[in-house]
Parts: C-alpha cells; sequence; structure tokens
C-alpha cells in the first residue's frame, strides 16, 4: 500500500463523516462508523482492483457496516422493548435554520432505504449506477426508490412550509 492510497483514503474522509452523520445523527456514533469503515477498507485494501472507484469501494463498505448494525439494532431493540417500558425523550436543541430543520426532520421520515439513496445522490453526488453497486440493488431500485424519495421529502417540506407562519419584513 503506497503512500498515495493513504492519501487518497484520507480525502475521502469528510464525505464518509458527512454520510455516516447524516444516516445516525450522532457526531461521536458517525465517528465510530466512519473508523470502523477505515479499518475494514485498511485490511482488504489488497482486494482493491487498480480500476475500482475507491470513493465507491469505501461507501459500499460503509453501507455493508451500517446495515449490519442496523440489522443487530433493530433485533435488540425488539429484545429491550418486550423486557422494559420505552425511555422518554429529550428533543436536542439546535441552531440551524427552520427550513434545514424540516429537511433533517423529513429525512427521517424516510425509510431507511430511500434515506441511504437520496442521501448518495443528492448530497454525496454519486451516480444511480454507482449507488446501485454499492448498495447492491438494480439500478432501476436506485430510481424508484429516489424517486419516493424525494416525492415524501417535498410532501413533507409542504405541509411544514404550510405550517409555519408568515414572516413580515421589517425594516
Amino acid at each position: 500500500m503506497g503512500h498515495t492510497t493513504i492519501s487518497r483514503l484520507e480525502e475521502n474522509i469528510p464525505s464518509l463523516r458527512r454520510y455516516a452523520w447524516s444516516l445516525l445523527r450522532n457526531a461521536s456514533d458517525a465517528d465510530d462508523l466512519v473508523q470502523d469503515c477505515l479499518v475494514r477498507a485498511l485490511d482488504r485494501i489488497d482486494t482493491l482492483r487498480a480500476d475500482s472507484d475507491l470513493r465507491a469501494w469505501l461507501f459500499a463498505i460503509m453501507h455493508n457496516i451500517s446495515a449490519s448494525r442496523w440489522r443487530r439494532m433493530k433485533s435488540r431493540a425488539r429484545l429491550l422493548a418486550e423486557q422494559t417500558e420505552p425511555e422518554s425523550t429529550i428533543p436536542a436543541t439546535q441552531h440551524a435554520s427552520a427550513e434545514m430543520q424540516d429537511v433533517m426532520r423529513g429525512l427521517d421520515t424516510l425509510p431507511e432505504d430511500q434515506r441511504q439513496v437520496i442521501l448518495l445522490v443528492a448530497v454525496e453526488g454519486f451516480q444511480y449506477d454507482e449507488v446501485a453497486r454499492m448498495l447492491d440493488i438494480p439500478i432501476g431500485t436506485v430510481m424508484s426508490r429516489l424517486s419516493r424519495a424525494r416525492d415524501r421529502l417535498g410532501r413533507f417540506m409542504q405541509g411544514n412550509a404550510q405550517e409555519r407562519p408568515m414572516l413580515r419584513r421589517v425594516k
């Protein structure tokens, strides 16, 4: 593994962190996911073909780790729900604009498969065929999930825009 490979890995860390945070909404969990992704990538760097897209390969690794964690978390949550009463939650305070908060809430309403696709295409800028390879799904499924995610997010945003009071401009 050469210096250029390490440099190329390092170049992808900001986008990996952004994607991980978008999926998990927790900085610590996102950092753990990125670290696990990079460790796995370094362990398997010799399996990467020279003509492969390193960025897409890293995102595919992250997707697989995240999907595995998600399945484990769902089964643990099911067991906990059977054993205990649900905990009350305290909403996080954020200083982002109302519209950004609405977008983030809208993303949270999306099913996991739709949220992954919209984040990879709209935020990370991957092409449909790259997303299809990363998630190991047909390109038509990528396009379908993206369309449904955009529609659902658009409806969510329209509903929130109507609920928000109109502000007057004061000079």
